[in-house]
């Protein structure tokens, strides 16, 4: 995508490659890990079931999001990419079920259980979005209020729901197990505050519409209640603070801090959209938007999954490449900065040279960063990530 902006590629449709990124990246990767560590979570609590089952979700949902990714570059929405989104849509839907089932008989006073099923009903809420999507392109709807309103819904559901709820069951049970107690009732009181606020900050990312007032209302208050959830995360820090280089590795704890860097600027941001100028300024200004969904996309969720990898792959002796995760790191910031940066060029600031070309170069350290990551797992490791 960054290559074609920039150097001839007329084989290629854009918009076609950018619905093939966008899927395949929700897909592909954020889904298919997350469904693999909430297995992991099944394993280590020794709940006993056919996990075969798993195994042919897993399958079925890697050879849905390679099959979007061809088809919508080829076609866009057409019979084939529609029909692997429905195919990829019924599998989460198979997980949801047999995954709930499963989550009845674990027993974890860590409240990671609750965070799991929060997650999957977001799951299934966030997949009405992409159907309603998906039916708007079909049949050539002219009005973009629908395919916004729609395509918001999606990936707030998803951000804000599915992907973060399950990182956040995945960190409080693991630090349960370690033995951060003190973490138990904040975690109680971030889940309830995290629950109530999740639809309705929906809003928040709407409020381009017409929306009546008593909505603009809704969304002003759901963002400053969710406020309280930066009051309670951050209460999370002095109290794990004395155990976490006994008991997390220097690789995860550093994936973690920059997780927990992102998620609060992501909280402070959100609260800044219910203020007219700054709302009108970010949804009508494409680079912000789409710096916006990286920081959620890479710098809260890829950076945490990142993290707990390596921390299971530490209890077996095995690790992630330090030098990887750094190079990463670099090319999300840099990413992250030219992007906010070029947002300037709305108030009136010099447009930023090479912006395009340094964004082409940012995904190929973060690209080059994740094969060096995936190609240097200590051996005997990678594969026991599912059963920790």
């Amino acid at each position: 995508m960054r290559y074609k902006i920039n150097f001839a590629l007329p084989v290629v449709n854009q918009k076609h490659l950018l619905y093939a990124h966008s899927n395949f990246a929700f897909m592909g990767w954020v889904t298919i890990v997350l469904m693999v560590l909430m297995v992991n979570y099944l394993l280590r609590h020794g709940v006993s079931t056919n996990y075969k089952k798993y195994n042919w979700i897993l399958i079925t949902g890697c050879f849905t999001a390679y099959g979007m990714f061809i088809s919508f570059i080829i076609q866009g929405y057409g019979y084939f990419s529609i029909s692997f989104s429905i195919l990829s849509i019924l599998v989460s839907w198979v997980f949801i079920f047999y995954y709930w089932f499963d989550l009845n008989k674990v027993i974890d006073k860590s409240y990671a259980p609750k965070w799991f099923k929060a997650a999957l009903i977001l799951m299934a809420i966030a997949s009405l979005g992409e159907i309603t999507l998906a039916y708007l392109m079909v049949n050539f709807s002219t009005v973009q209020d629908y395919y916004f309103a729609a395509l918001y819904f999606f990936l707030h559901f998803q951000y804000n729901g599915w992907f973060l709820f399950v990182c956040f069951a995945l960190l409080f049970s693991h630090l349960f197990t370690k033995g951060f107690l003190p973490t138990v009732a904040i975690n109680k009181h971030l889940f309830i505050i995290m629950a109530i606020t999740v639809a309705p900050t929906y809003l928040l990312s709407i409020l381009w519409l017409k929306l009546p007032r008593s909505l603009h209302l809704l969304a002003n208050i759901s963002a400053i209640l969710q406020l309280l959830v930066l009051f309670y995360f951050v209460r999370l820090f002095p109290a794990v603070k004395k155990n976490i280089p006994r008991k997390i590795t220097g690789t995860t704890r550093y994936l973690w801090t920059m997780a927990a860097i992102a998620f609060i600027l992501k909280i402070i941001l959100q609260t800044f959209s219910i203020i007219p100028f700054f709302s009108n300024y970010a949804f009508g200004f494409r680079p912000i938007v789409i710096g916006y969904l990286h920081l959620s996309f890479l710098g809260i969720i890829s950076f945490f999954v990142l993290g707990y990898i390596n921390q299971v792959l530490s209890e077996k002796g095995g690790n992630i490449s330090r030098g990887g995760v750094i190079t990463f790191t670099i090319g999300v910031l840099l990413q992250e900065f030219i992007l906010m940066a070029q947002g300037l060029e709305v108030l009136n600031f010099e447009p930023l040279p090479y912006a395009n070309i340094i964004l082409f170069y940012s995904a190929i350290i973060m690209g080059g960063a994740l094969i060096w990551i995936a190609t240097t797992i200590k051996k005997g490791s990678s594969l026991k990530v599912v059963r920790e």
